[in-house]
């Protein structure tokens, strides 16, 4: 293990961080007008990107993507992250939804969503949590779907949908098994957004934001039974299948986005002058320095070291569950010094701050709640002790 890019990925991740510094970062203004001069933007940026040969690098090759392996993405997904809208520019915001439905759908929705997805021209929604449903506990989830026939018949309301205002369709958790035991009682169901009763009640807004995470109702909405995505009862593996690795793809931008906030930081502190003096001078500056930077390489250790066990086939619950939290609360803290630092500057929208420091905070709460996570380790690690072992960092 170590902290060094590997010479083999270095060219490839030193033309993404050209493209996201050079290209990405300084269209945030416009991309985030969320108007059709910044949709226009944004189909530029990913022209070019495809043009550079830096599309979909994450997605696998049998399905038309880049195929670079698990680990060597980190490297890659590390500078990607800097942008919020360094996924979409590059052609990997989709990646967890094109491995899902390359290993779970039906040949017919593989054939009709697949490829055009990965290329870009459609996207993808995914639906699992409600409103006034615990998202820790999803066993509470109530929308249902009913076998009526050869149709599902779908009711129930679902939130932070994320993209669902522009995807072509929505794969939604629903109740299908109401009498088997709470994790085999779900099963997931692709729903094409233009279906009738399939309706957006808004984009919830987050933080005084509008975040791009829709209320949906489901209204009697029928869908063919092929529709499945893989076999009734089996929407909690898929769901983990999907969400383990996602899990670690945001631990990697957050170290991109952490990365990009320690250096506005620095930059700040050596060209701005208070009581005669640099900034930089000052301890307490250098202070928030010191701390930014030991949680930076903190949190990329264990990110590279959960992608490590993934890489080699381990599920890496611990791993995955302990770099969820310890990055999640490192973004926040660098991005917060950062903000302090700049003083009134940092919370307007002059700088990129504010918008990243509202961001970082809906990193504890995705993908499971600090508290989940801090649970599933501690369980994990206490059950090795409590079978006479210990656990033994250098081999796990």
């Amino acid at each position: 293990m170590t902290f060094e890019v590997p010479e083999h990925i270095r060219p490839l991740r030193d033309q993404v961080y050209e493209f996201i510094t050079e290209l990405v970062e300084p269209a945030e203004d416009e991309l985030h007008a969320g108007d059709a001069a910044s949709r226009a933007k944004l189909a530029e940026l990913q022209a070019e990107a495809k043009r550079r040969g830096l599309w979909a690098l994450g997605h696998p090759k049998d399905i038309g993507g880049g195929g670079l392996p698990f680990l060597d993405y980190v490297y890659i997904n590390e500078v990607q992250g800097r942008s919020e809208y360094g996924q979409l520019a590059l052609g990997t915001w989709t990646l967890q939804d094109s491995i899902m439905l390359n290993l779970h759908a039906s040949p017919r929705w593989r054939e009709k969503y697949l490829a055009p997805m990965v290329s870009g021209e459609i996207s993808p929604s995914f639906a699992m949590t409600e409103p006034g449903i615990a998202g820790s506990d999803p066993t509470g989830l109530q929308t249902s779907a009913v076998l009526d026939g050869d149709e599902w018949v779908i009711n129930g309301r679902k939130w932070f949908t994320t993209g669902a205002g522009i995807a072509a369709y929505t794969t939604v958790m629903c109740r299908t098994e109401p009498d088997a035991p709470a994790h085999s009682a779900f099963s997931m169901i692709i729903v094409p957004t233009d279906n009738p009763g399939y309706r957006l009640v808004r984009d919830t807004p987050v933080l005084g934001m509008e975040s791009g995470h829709y209320e949906v109702e489901y209204d009697n909405v029928r869908v063919p039974a092929e529709n499945l995505l893989g076999e009734r009862g089996n929407g909690f593996v898929i769901a983990q299948e999907r969400l383990g690795p996602g899990r670690i793809f945001h631990a990697m931008r957050w170290l991109g986005q952490a990365q990009r906030a320690f250096d506005l930081m620095c930059n700040r502190l050596t060209s701005r002058v208070a009581f005669g003096e640099p900034l930089a001078d000052k301890q307490l500056m250098q202070q928030h320095v010191f701390e930014s930077y030991t949680e930076i390489q903190a949190s990329r250790l264990l990110t590279l070291k959960a992608a490590e066990a993934i890489d080699r086939g381990d599920q890496a619950r611990v791993e995955i569950a302990a770099i969820k939290v310890h990055g999640a609360r490192m973004l926040h803290n660098v991005i917060d010094r950062a903000v302090q630092v700049y003083g009134a500057e940092g919370i307007t929208d002059d700088t990129p701050l504010s918008r990243m420091y509202r961001e970082a905070r809906f990193a504890r709460l995705y993908d499971g709640p600090d508290e989940v996570h801090i649970s599933t380790v501690g369980r994990r690690v206490l059950k090795e002790y409590r079978a006479g072992g210990n656990w033994e960092f250098g081999l796990r």
